[in-house]
């Protein structure tokens, strides 16, 4: 049975609105430097609040989910592949930034998708 980019797609859209806990490790910004031809990736801590959301460790503030937020991040990570930079995440940094399984494989996908974008100079929006 073949898949049509359309079936796919319309996949990829309704997994992206399901509800996912928050890893209290932290989240990251996700970014392409083009002019260094990088995959970037900002890493910022967080507090996981008794509702379930992302809190700022220093302001004790919820953390918006859409829009800009004025932090200063832990660490940057960066990398010219995919793989290049979950290996310096995943592998290289201890204690690991990422507690939970479904945050690694969520941003092993990003950086994919990263990468392709930057091969071939398209916009890269995270999901």
């Amino acid at each position: 049975m073949s898949q049509t980019l359309e079936n796919l797609t319309a996949i990829d859209d309704k997994l992206s609105k399901r509800h996912i806990d928050l890893d209290p490790g932290g989240y990251f910004i996700i970014y392409i430097d083009r002019a260094t031809s990088l995959i970037c990736a900002k890493h910022f801590t967080n507090i996981i609040d008794d509702r379930g959301l992302a809190v700022d460790p220093e302001t004790g503030k919820p953390i918006p989910a859409r829009g800009k937020v004025e932090r200063t991040q832990c660490t940057l990570f960066s990398g010219r592949t995919a793989k290049e930079l979950c290996v310096k995440i995943l592998e290289e940094t201890r204690p690991s930034p990422v507690t939970m399984f479904d945050h690694a494989a969520y941003l092993g996908r990003e950086f994919v998708r990263a990468e392709i974008a930057l091969l071939n100079d398209r916009e890269y929006i995270q999901d």
